[in-house]
């Protein structure tokens, strides 16, 4: 099944999106587009293969495979752009979580529960 992340809104500190899949739609928070530097910035638009994954760290989740120059790129749970080193954040909103003016993803865990019931084998992200 294939997933779209439509990237909607970006400044120097993170990238907002949406990510549709099936019947669901979640919302998404990456780096900062900073060129495709490893731990730092987001990965580029583009088509990726994904298979599910344990992670150590965050438990099942997603693996975006054959992104140009990075390895290790996740779809998994967590809310502030410091949670990420440059992988995919899902939640079920966008709100300033912990006041300080940034857009967070909140309720990350439920939202990979649910983006876990889909078989999801392609992601295409892209930029409006």
């Amino acid at each position: 099944m294939k997933a779209t992340l439509t990237r909607n809104w970006k400044d120097k500190k993170q990238t907002l999106g949406q990510l549709d899949v099936g019947d669901l739609t979640l919302y998404t928070l990456e780096l900062p587009d900073l060129d495709n530097q490893r731990r730092i910035s987001c990965i580029p638009e583009g088509t990726y293969r994904v298979v599910t994954h344990n992670s150590r760290k965050f438990g099942k989740c997603f693996w975006l495979r054959e992104v140009p120059n990075r390895t290790g790129i996740l779809i998994h749970a967590g809310n502030y752009h410091w949670h990420t080193l440059g992988c995919i954040l899902v939640g079920l909103d966008h709100k300033d979580a912990n006041d300080d003016g940034l857009l967070d993803v909140v309720s990350s865990s439920k939202a990979m529960k649910q983006l876990l019931q889909y078989d999801i084998t392609e992601i295409e992200i892209k930029t409006i």
